[in-house]
């Protein structure tokens, strides 16, 4: 039955409002979707699972929920772009989509829609596809501006990793945010960006090193073997200090045995020559777990000669 359900579904997004001419009720879509043979790409739009992820996807799903005279802003933007802001638990449970209206134009009222109207320059605006959506440099200022610091900082080195944006090219854009809210905010962000940082929870770990006082490490570090052949790839490295700081996300318990067991090995590789190894874990950035890592990095950092710390 459920075979029969999945083959009867068309190859492109489809919305809530098309289950009639489907065929298909809302329970057997939550059915679907529980069984992972549907998946949701933004609110209220679907796709069977087996479609390969595109950006042409995306616009087509967008398309499905968007006026031709809005345009698309902020974290919805981001993700047509490429760049993936949403938080765990935003992932089961996907937010409105957001756009925008130009000045002097009406909101959508569209229920799945978080709608708003933005002054936005000729320059700021581009089409994917057939939705009109802000420019990578346009949503990375809006997002450096409205995002909480840390998911902030992981999104700008994010857009300066993958989508081309630049540290020149965000300062020079800034003059035009004057007095915005978040502004100051963007205005020091911009300042660490590292696009060398590959995850947004890797960022999280850069920053709070950084909040912590400490020195900062460098990102995505290669450790040689004996023979002078790269082998080990660190998250953060503190070369002459013998001190490493990975992140090991939520993901981690995803990995099958032997992924798990390389890990370790490495890690016991690099303890045998002589490094601290310091694992960042998905809840270690509030509180008491927060303040003990960073301490661990602390003591690690501080050289020690005849059991005295200089």
């Amino acid at each position: 039955m459920t075979t029969s359900l999945v083959d009867a579904l068309p190859e492109l997004p489809f919305t809530v409002a098309d289950l009639d001419d489907l065929r298909l009720s809302a329970w057997s879509l939550r059915q679907l979707v529980a069984a992972g043979h549907v998946r949701a790409l933004v609110r209220g739009v679907y796709v069977r699972s087996e479609v390969p992820d595109s950006l042409e996807l995306r616009a087509a799903a967008l398309m499905l929920v968007v006026s031709t005279e809005h345009i698309v802003v902020d974290r919805t933007a981001a993700w047509l772009h490429g760049v993936d802001t949403l938080l765990s638990r935003e992932k089961e449970l996907l937010p409105p989509i957001e756009v925008c209206a130009l000045r002097g134009h009406h909101p959508t009222e569209r229920r799945q829609v978080d709608s708003g109207q933005r002054d936005l320059a000729p320059h700021d605006l581009m089409r994917i596809g057939d939705v009109r959506v802000t420019t990578p440099l346009r949503t990375a200022l809006d997002l450096g501006c409205r995002l909480r610091r840390r998911e902030a900082l992981a999104t700008l080195n994010e857009f300066t990793r993958s989508q081309g944006v630049t540290r020149a090219m965000l300062t020079h854009e800034l003059p035009r945010f004057r007095r915005r809210r978040g502004v100051i905010q963007l205005r020091e962000l911009i300042g660490l960006i590292d696009p060398r940082i590959e995850s947004q929870r890797e960022s999280w770990v850069w920053l709070a090193i950084r909040d912590a006082g400490l020195p900062l490490p460098t990102p995505q570090v290669w450790v040689e073997d004996d023979d002078g052949r790269p082998l080990y790839r660190l998250d953060f490295a503190y070369q002459l200090c013998r001190v490493a700081v990975e992140y090991d996300g939520i993901e981690a318990h995803l990995k099958t045995p032997e992924q798990r067991q390389a890990d370790e090995a490495r890690r016991s590789w690099l303890r045998r020559r002589g490094w601290t190894v310091i694992v960042v874990r998905r809840g270690d950035f509030t509180g008491r777990r927060l303040d003990d890592w960073l301490d661990e990095l602390s003591k690690a950092l501080m050289p020690t000669y005849d059991n005295r710390r200089w």
